[in-house]
This record gives C-alpha cells, structure tokens and sequence, in this order.
C-alpha cells in the first residue's frame, strides 16, 4: 500500500521513497538534501496534495531574506508526481499559495527534471507560474546503464577509449574512498577551482553533503591515483532511484596529463551499472571544454524545462531581482571570475547541486 498523504509530509523514510519512486524524482528532493542547506538558514516544509491519480507534491526550502520580513521558497527539482495533469498542478499550486502566505514568501522557485516542451511547463504556466533564470543546470548529458558493458565501452568516442587505456598503462588506479577520502577530494576540488576559475565553497560544506547522502546510502566518493600513489581526479556522486548524478569533480595538472580524469569518469559510469543503476547524470553542460568532454562518453543531451516562478509578493520579487544581480556580481568580483584563463576540456567541478538563491540573499 502506498503512503498516505500525511505520511509523505512528515514522515522522511517514507518521502524519500516515494522521491526513489517518482519519474523525475532527484537527490536535491531528498531528506539530505534539507539537512545539508539546514546549515545555511534554509528550513525544509514537505507540500503534498492529492493530484487524482496519486500524490503530488514537492520539499520547499523557506529561507528569510534578512533583514527584511521576506522569505524566499524554493523546490529544487520540484515538483514531483508519477503523472502530471493540469488539474493536480493547479490543486498543488494552491496549496502552495497557502504557504505562502503563512510563510511571507514573495516567491516560490521550481525546476521540474523534465525535458523542454513537456506538458508541464503548460500546467505550471496555466496555474499562474511564469519562466524564471535557471537556478540548477538547465542542459545535461545522460548516459542509459542498461545495455551491456560492451555496449557502454563501444559508445566511448575512440580518442576517448584510448585516453582511458594510456591512464591504465600509466598506471591509474580508481579507488571507491569513502569518507576517508574527503581531504583529497577537497584539496582537488580547490585547486580545479582555482584553474578553472569557478566559485568554490568551505570544506565543511562539501563534507556535509557527502555525509549527509552517504549516511543514506547515496554517496560514493572515487579518487583516482598516479602510479605513485598520488591523488590526482576525483568526483563525488550521489544516487536517487535509479539515477546517479556527479555533481562534484575535478582532476589536478598531472591528472590531466595522465587522462586520468578519462578513466576516473569511466569507472564511475562503468561502476554505476554494475551496481544496478540505469540512468547516469553528467550534471551540467556548463561551457564548450565540459560539454567535449561529456559528450565522448555516449548518451545523449537533454535541455529541460527551466526554472518557475510563482511571485506571491511583486514588491518584494523586484526588490529580490536586484539584490540577486548585485550579489552575483560581487561573488564573481571576489573570486576574480571572468579575468582568470579558460578550463581546459574535462575539467571543472561545479556547484549546480547547491540552490543559486542562496547566493542571491
């Protein structure tokens, strides 16, 4: 028997399976996912209604937006169902706006996993939500576990599949590290970011959310390591029913020059099916060297739906809008981003995993 309603809303074992069981259901929708941005003031509220067809609902991060009365909501992934019509959209959405208006939120943010042109971007459009900037990676590559290694091997680009067989012959070992690995993960992680020139976090932020999954069981942390043992790719990834998704990576100089960075991502897709997985998330497509990069590895390239919004206070959503922009700015003035040299194919871990709206209050 399905969970109740009720049960969805309060009781996390049973949401985070119903998110497992879902079509579009992601690891930013999960319980750990709530845990982890606990820590940077966001509070966690499961809204579930009844679609007709079975639930349908989303977890809706509330955030204040000191020092002001506002709040701002945001369903990263959301919202979720095993079917989408217009009449349960509407329902939720109301819902919703009673939140909303306990709350004080001037906005509510959602970014469904689905492919551009689905039906529900007209649902959510009919119900009063209007296209918004894109908050998580709009473009991604997946790759379909399900056929067979060889098969998967056989959708390598060839200079991809010789660049993963010259790691092996240099030596390149994949290792599956655990928590034992989160200072090597880290100290890559921040020298990638660096190079590449993007925003990277604390420490104490990435552990986090490992730990969080992986307490769940969700989380594998690969590293891979020179022939002297050196530590030189890693990439974090995380699982929600049968998708893996690889929202953190990066890979040093001699790493590069090694292509270990080929066979780590190998490994991992490899790995994933061998595991029982079916869906492989390259997360993100964020500039030409990363999207080179992904692409040799087969699957296919999806575009979803973008970002939503619901403005429940127009005051306040201009005044957001603004303070947005400004914070981007700085951040990007801060890390010295945009004045630093291009990434070079396959590099580059990236923050999609960690909400935009939080940088933007």
């Amino acid at each position: 028997m399905s969970a109740s309603i009720e049960t969805l809303r309060t009781d996390p074992d049973a949401w985070d399976a119903w998110v497992d069981s879902t079509p579009t259901g992601a690891s930013p929708q999960l319980t750990a996912w709530a845990q982890v941005k606990r820590s940077n003031g966001w509070r966690a509220e499961r809204v579930v209604v009844d679609g007709g067809s079975g639930p349908i609902g989303l977890q809706l991060l509330i955030r204040d937006l000191r020092p002001t009365r506002w709040r701002v909501g945001y369903a990263p992934r959301g919202p979720l169902a095993r079917s989408f019509d217009g009449p349960a959209i509407a329902h939720l959405t109301e819902a919703l706006r009673v939140v909303a208006r306990r709350e004080r939120l001037v906005e509510i943010l959602v970014d469904p996993e689905v492919p551009l042109g689905h039906p529900l971007g007209g649902h959510l459009a009919a119900a009063g939500w209007r296209t918004a900037p894109d908050i998580q990676t709009s473009r991604t590559r997946l790759v379909d576990l399900r056929p067979s290694e060889e098969a998967l091997w056989a959708g390598l680009r060839s200079k991809w599949r010789q660049y993963v067989s010259k790691a092996r012959r240099a030596g390149v070992t994949i290792e599956d590290v655990g928590l034992a690995g989160l200072d090597d993960f880290y100290t890559i992680y921040e020298q990638t970011a660096r190079r590449a020139g993007f925003v990277h976090r604390a420490k104490a932020a990435y552990d986090e959310v490992y730990r969080a999954y992986e307490r769940g069981g969700r989380a594998r942390l690969l590293l891979a390591r020179h022939a002297d043992g050196t530590p030189v790719a890693t990439l974090m990834v995380l699982h929600c029913g049968r998708k893996v998704i690889e929202p953190y990576g990066g890979m040093t100089e001699v790493g590069a020059a090694s292509r270990a960075n080929y066979l780590l991502k190998w490994e991992a897709i490899r790995s994933s099916r061998e595991l029982g997985f079916e869906t492989y998330d390259m997360w993100g497509l964020s500039h030409r060297g990363i999207e080179r990069f992904k692409s040799g590895f087969g699957g296919h390239e999806v575009t979803y739906a973008g970002s939503r919004t619901l403005v429940v206070d127009r005051i306040g959503h201009l005044a957001l809008a603004v303070a947005r922009r400004g914070s981007v700015a700085l951040a990007r003035y801060r890390h010295d981003i945009g004045r630093t040299a291009p990434r070079a194919d396959g590099e580059g871990g990236r923050d999609a995993g960690v909400p935009g709206a939080e940088d933007a209050t």
